[in-house]
């Protein structure tokens, strides 16, 4: 029966991955409580299991003490040095029980022990190696679609991909195989929890990692990715390596690369952008497909001001704003969009408003000139004596018989 005892015990090791060592303790625990049930005593017991031979020790632990308050679980030195002289007090003595098989109920009970043992260290086992795959790929199967769950087999234990993790318009349904990211692992009462994603922008990258050698070797490195899932990605990257094309290797030879991520992801469009320091380049690239004509920016708000063709509008800004609103995730500036149109009408109302400032301006400074000169000349200035600014002769008072001549010769 022992060397039975550790073929089991092999073969189980072996079928669920858990170490010998770990079992045999296992089964310790289970002998245990098996003979607390075979012989209802209710002192410490002690269970060893020989790794070599399978020999199993079962005795019951009395504490030796001077003076005897319980018989059940104590012993007194005198009789203790009877078996080993060399025993002081408050070491601990064994008593073999005799091993002659079990009991139903026994071995029931072992077996219960064993089994929630086992599954325990096996979900440990399941927890540790998918914590360390966070962030990682993951191949699995479809098992089923519940509750808008999707459940997946990893081979070990089960995966589930969430609603708020799916892409928008991918559908799967019982036996499909695909890829997915290892989002989060937690422990939970029922064992490990597997939260598996598909709409994540780190599965673009990981993607993109395993398609493109150079990415992988630290060749190239990906700067950012912004994604809407099902729809668009944005992904920068940028090389170590003078002589390689971060773009040209992520598209690879005519798009063979790029493609493979864009059938994984189920047709969704992919911009790869080459990562520059300028921020006016950089965004002029973020906006791709659309051609920008010019870029301005505010470093200290982080925004910028671009200006496309009346042509590009549309392009630049995208379905419901989506490619400026990905750009300005990928570039973190905030981008406003004009076109040229519409530039060109901005600048002739900020001209116009300039010239009308300056024209206000002068004005302003005429009238105060005016207004010092007046103050200058005073209201006693002397009769005769003309005005610096205004050059206008003093009026003189003309006698009435002169008036009236004048008014008669005019009249003949």
């Amino acid at each position: 029966m022992n060397s039975e005892l550790l073929q089991v015990i092999e073969q189980i090791g072996r079928e669920k991955g858990i170490g010998k060592d770990v079992l045999i303790e296992t089964l310790e625990s289970a002998l245990v409580s098996a003979t607390r049930k075979k012989f209802g005593v209710s002192q410490p017991i002690e269970v060893k299991i020989d790794p070599k031979t399978g020999e199993i020790d079962i005795r019951t632990m009395k504490k030796v003490v001077e003076v005897v308050q319980n018989d059940q679980e104590e012993i007194s030195l005198d009789e203790a040095r009877r078996h080993d002289p060399t025993l002081q007090v408050d070491d601990a003595i064994g008593f073999p029980i005799t091993f002659e098989g079990f009991g139903r109920i026994a071995a029931q009970t072992a077996k219960q022990v064993i089994v929630q043992r086992v599954k325990k260290v096996e979900q440990e086992i399941v927890y540790n190696e998918f914590k360390k795959r966070e962030g990682t790929l993951v191949n699995g199967m479809v098992l089923r679609h519940e509750k808008g769950n999707y459940v997946i087999d990893l081979g070990r234990t089960e995966g589930v991909i969430p609603p708020r993790e799916q892409a928008p318009r991918e559908s799967y349904k019982r036996g499909d195989r695909l890829r997915a990211l290892v989002l989060e692992v937690r422990m939970a009462e029922k064992g490990p929890q597997i939260v598996l994603s598909r709409s994540h922008p780190t599965l673009v990258a990981r993607l993109f990692e395993m398609e493109v050698p150079e990415i992988y070797e630290g060749i190239i490195e990906i700067k950012n990715v912004v994604r809407e899932a099902g729809d668009r990605t944005k992904i920068a990257v940028a090389s170590k390596d003078s002589a390689v094309d971060p773009v040209g290797a992520c598209v690879g030879m005519k798009g063979s690369r790029v493609q493979a991520v864009v059938r994984e992801l189920r047709g969704e469009k992919i911009d790869i952008i080459p990562w520059v320091s300028d921020p006016k380049a950089l965004i002029a690239k973020a906006l791709s497909p659309a051609v920008v004509e010019k870029v301005a920016v505010d470093e200290d708000a982080r925004t910028a001001l671009v200006v496309v063709s009346d042509a590009q509008l549309s392009l630049a800004i995208g379905k419901k704003g989506q490619n400026v609103r990905l750009a300005a995730k990928l570039t973190g500036w905030k981008i406003d969009i004009l076109s040229q149109s519409e530039y060109e009408t901005e600048r002739a109302k900020e001209l116009g408003s300039e010239i009308e400032a300056a024209i206000a301006r002068e004005t302003r400074k005429e009238a105060e000139a005016a207004a010092a000169a007046a103050g200058e000349a005073g209201p006693d200035a002397a009769p005769g004596e003309l005005p610096e600014e205004t050059g206008q002769p003093p009026s003189e008072e003309i006698p009435a018989e002169t008036a009236a001549a004048a008014s008669e010769g005019s009249e003949k």
